[in-house]
């Protein structure tokens, strides 16, 4: 993919997620669900609807954003458990988790939205742990740093920055994660080779997304409306495999979800590509080697 072609892509992520965050910021309820096909969001009286971006069915019920939460892995205790706006179900799994946090532990998230996964790991981590998530949407960050607020906690904070080149020095976390958001980046190999950067030897992966089961139709990738759905831009199970190994990560393991390719049909903006027969959601899980890895 050329340069002026993976600002395109960029640009077309940034502008549906901000989208997604401005519209959470002027209603209390995001009306949507999952991560990122085109829905409406309802207005207050008086105002017109507005268009966003997300994976889900167009007008979503609160116990349907429930019921989907769950389908991807979080009790009902850690939907409570965070501000309202921090979950705005953009996600195919629960990072979380996988991740199998313990005390103490640095966990960056890559693409961290509204902090949804960044509090629950702060939960897991404790004071004496410390939790980083990197957007590279204004309004995201902003969005997340106000609930911070809320949450009052001390342990989580939020940067501005592309998941391709993290804000983040090297050595530094023992586990990253990410919900559903490198599949919409144009450049998945600098995504992990920043990441192995970022690790601590003996650190961690722990991803939810998008990949995808063949070679995606030409026209699929080259839509950028599903693209930007968590769709057109879904690598291979088999070629991220082969990119984690030659970056030096160990101990890979991809573990598809079946299941999931009905909630992903769902998330096609148009309605227009059977997008369940070519993807599906997966955990990705990988080791830096304690030693030797840099």
């Amino acid at each position: 993919m050329e340069a002026r072609e993976k600002e395109e892509v960029r640009d077309a992520v940034r502008d549906r997620y901000g989208k997604i965050a401005q519209a959470n910021q002027v209603n209390a309820e995001l009306d949507a669900a999952a991560c990122c096909g085109p829905v409406q969001i309802e207005s207050r009286p008086g105002e017109a609807s507005q268009d966003a971006a997300c994976c889900g069915p167009s007008v979503i019920s609160e116990e349907r954003l429930e019921k989907l939460s769950e389908y991807m892995g979080y009790s009902k205790e850690d939907l409570e458990s965070v501000p309202e706006g921090a979950n705005m179900s953009l996600g195919c799994g629960n990072p979380v988790a996988l991740a199998s946090l313990k005390s103490g532990e640095t966990v960056v998230d890559l693409g961290s939205g509204g902090g949804f996964d960044c509090f629950l790991a702060s939960k897991e981590v404790g004071d004496t742990g410390k939790v980083i998530g990197v957007d590279m949407t204004t309004d995201m960050i902003s969005l997340a740093r106000g609930n911070v607020e809320k949450m009052g906690t001390s342990n989580v904070e939020f940067r501005l920055g592309e998941i391709e080149h993290l804000p983040v020095a090297d050595n530094t976390a023992d586990i990253i994660m990410s919900n559903c958001v490198i599949n919409l980046s144009p450049d998945k190999r600098q995504v992990y080779q920043d990441a192995f950067r970022v690790l601590n030897p003996g650190g961690r992966l722990a991803i939810s997304d998008v990949l995808a089961t063949a070679e995606l139709p030409e026209e699929v990738r080259q839509n950028l409306a599903l693209v930007s759905a968590c769709i057109g831009g879904a690598a291979t199970i088999d070629h991220t495999e082969a990119m984690l190994s030659e970056l030096g990560f160990v101990d890979v393991k991809i573990t598809p979800n079946d299941q999931s390719r009905e909630m992903i049909r769902a998330w096609d903006p148009n309605r227009s590509e059977n997008a369940g027969d070519y993807v599906v959601s997966a955990y990705i899980e990988a080791v830096k080697p304690a030693h030797g890895g840099g």
